[in-house]
């Protein structure tokens, strides 16, 4: 464990202390006490990172794209270089276990070396004329200035996609990172800085959301906006981008179903969901969490999941033991005690957990409830935290009723030894990323979207990229 460091904002290339500002108190989830303080950003702040940015971008954007790229990497390197402290502060801030949090920072400096080295791919295409001596082409610009919101359930990998995919493609960014994790962000942005990035490129901002948002995305200064988060947020942060007709990337809630059909192995199919459920105590927005598994194996798939979840270890994740860290905060606590007590109330099985665990901290046992039915909350809410539910299905047409039921299409899974049940349902689920046999959602070089109220557009690989780009239409006339 290392000692907390002390917060500040970073704006127009300095860092700035919580001296004369308002602020808030951070806190470890595996305890409840104190971290440390975090300074909020006042409108003078906001007033000052948006013509930065907008000086910065200016910069950036006349720097070739191996120049750029060659700051990523140096970024990359040196996230690496201090990935256990960086491990350290997320298992702080979040209470994931040390070997999470290892594996996270891993993820995060994978991607800022996707984006360097994809930003020099950022090729536009010669049309062909219809007129001889015209020349006709299409280039990627650049879109402009980003603004940036990112949440605390991945808090290496969310800013660091956000920030790497938008200085790849050429834009500065400002972003306001989740305040319940600062820290792991301002390690990132401070690997980028060391990495030799130009003052006003990167401005990194904390505090009142409803101010920062109204500042950042009523500005002709910004161009674009990626945000993670709630659908509800996400609705609303759209409709401020859009007054200015910003381009927008928004990932937003999912409620992943999983089909697992009659001819797996129900035990081998719980042993390996279990661990994709329970990572970072299903604060994720891939995990899965609606188990629909065919009637003839349903019993067997809910008995050994509930056995699998029982024998967790919950607990501090610095603990070498420690199999599942506390949830974020106490509000994610009540949250998940709401969806007990409707399952209870319905007489829907609690066939694990289902509790508060320790003296101290926001921990939760990792629960599952059984034979749900269609009207329970958690059939209709995304828990985004410890809770599996699962129910039967007897056919294809069922399945996939089950799996589209709901306005949400991030993620979704197919366990199936049948490749002719596997191409029906990646046909016929509406969902942006289906996954067959496994549960890796998302990889850097991969598109990362969703499907109607889950959001528009996508992070990661050459599509996370175009996202931060505009096509330029050029048609020249050589005389």
């Amino acid at each position: 464990m290392i000692e907390y460091p002390a917060l500040k904002l970073f704006i127009d290339g300095t860092w700035r202390s919580g001296e004369g500002r308002a602020g808030e108190t951070v806190l470890n989830p595996s305890t409840g006490g104190a971290l440390g303080e975090l300074p909020h950003a006042s409108a003078a702040d906001l007033d000052e990172a948006l013509p930065s940015s907008a000086r910065g971008f200016e910069q950036w954007r006349k720097m070739s794209a191996m120049e750029r790229g060659a700051i990523l990497q140096r970024a990359a390197a040196l996230i690496m270089e201090r990935k256990e402290a960086i491990a350290s502060l997320i298992t702080l801030e979040l209470g994931k276990p040390i070997a999470e949090s290892r594996a996270e920072v891993d993820t995060a400096a994978g991607i800022v070396v996707w984006n360097a080295e994809e930003g020099r791919r950022a090729y536009g295409r010669v049309i062909p004329s219809r007129n001889r001596g015209i020349q006709q082409v299409a280039i990627r610009e650049p879109l402009g200035p980003i603004a940036a919101f990112a949440p605390w359930n991945a808090p290496a990998i969310t800013p660091a996609r956000k920030i790497s995919s938008a200085l790849a493609a050429g834009c500065s960014v400002i972003i306001k990172p989740a305040e319940e994790t600062p820290a792991t962000a301002l390690a990132i942005a401070a690997a980028l800085v060391d990495a030799g990035l130009p003052a006003g490129v990167l401005n990194v901002v904390f505090g009142n959301p409803a101010l920062i948002s109204k500042k950042l995305l009523s500005s002709p200064i910004t161009r674009g906006l990626t945000f993670t988060g709630s659908t509800e947020i996400g609705k609303q942060l759209g409709a401020l981008a859009v007054q200015t007709m910003k381009k927008m990337t928004l990932e937003l809630g999912g409620h992943a179903p999983v089909l697992i059909f009659g001819d797996v192995d129900p035990e081998a199919a719980a042993i390996s969901a279990v661990t994709a459920k329970f990572r970072n105590s299903g604060q994720v927005c891939t995990s899965p969490t609606r188990f629909f598994v065919h009637e003839s194996i349903h019993d067997r798939f809910a008995a050994k999941l509930s056995e699998l979840a029982n024998a967790i270890t919950v607990g501090d994740g610095f603990a070498a033991t420690t199999k599942m860290g506390p949830l974020a905060h106490a509000r994610r606590i009540d949250s998940i005690e709401r969806f007990v007590e409707d399952a209870r109330a319905r007489k829907i099985a609690v066939s694990a957990g289902g509790e508060r665990c320790g003296n101290q901290g926001f921990f939760y046992r990792p629960t599952v409830l059984s034979h749900v039915d269609d009207d329970c909350m958690a059939s209709n809410v995304e828990p985004f935290g410890p809770l599996a539910a699962t129910a039967p299905f007897r056919t294809m047409d069922d399945a996939i009723r089950l799996a589209n039921r709901l306005p949400f299409g991030l993620a979704s899974y197919v366990m199936t030894h049948d490749m002719r049940n596997a191409a029906a349902m990646t046909e016929a689920i509406q969902s942006g990323n289906v996954i067959v046999n496994h549960w890796q959602a998302s990889l850097p070089e991969t598109p990362f979207g969703g499907y109607k109220d889950s959001g528009v557009g996508s992070e990661g690989g050459i599509e996370g990229l175009q996202e931060f780009q505009t096509i330029k239409y050029v048609s020249q006339f050589a005389g």
